[in-house]
């Protein structure tokens, strides 16, 4: 039982972190523009949160839904707000592709003291807030599936 709920309060904590830190690296890529390279290293902070996060949600949710610990898994297979928060988590993901590429690209030449290419960093950060988004929209599947809220 302690595990259960040790599982759902990660999970949840996770959930508060990815927001708060997707929407922060959205902020602060949206401010490169006035503030140019010196507020890099508090986006790349900011992104390594959101990636933390990221995978403490991906393998609670994995343990909880398919782990044995919560409803069992043949609750979520048939249950339309699950496939609905993984759908959104794909869309999450897929939107991370880019971004993540350039921030990569940003860490390794700040690492070679390059030059950074800032010029989609206004795009990136659009990005982050529509994934912040999705996430509340996961969040209200979340609620609805804890109850046993069917769309059916």
């Amino acid at each position: 039982m302690l595990t259960h709920w040790f599982l759902a309060a990660v999970h949840l904590l996770a959930f508060a972190t990815a927001l708060a830190s997707v929407l922060a690296r959205g902020k602060g890529l949206r401010g490169l523009a006035n503030t140019g390279p010196s507020a890099v290293p508090s986006v790349l902070l900011a992104d390594n949160v959101w990636g933390i996060s990221a995978l403490v949600l991906l393998i609670t949710g994995g343990l909880r839904a398919f782990g044995g610990y919560e409803k069992g898994t043949e609750y979520y297979l048939h249950q339309p707000l699950f496939h609905l928060k993984m759908t959104l988590l794909l869309f999450i993901l897929l939107l991370e592709i880019q971004p993540m590429i350039r921030l990569i690209k940003w860490r390794i030449a700040l690492a070679r003291g390059g030059a950074l290419d800032l010029h989609k960093a206004g795009f990136f950060a659009r990005i982050s807030h529509v994934q912040a988004l999705l996430i509340v929209l996961m969040l209200v599947a979340a609620t609805g599936m804890a109850r046993g809220i069917g769309l059916g």
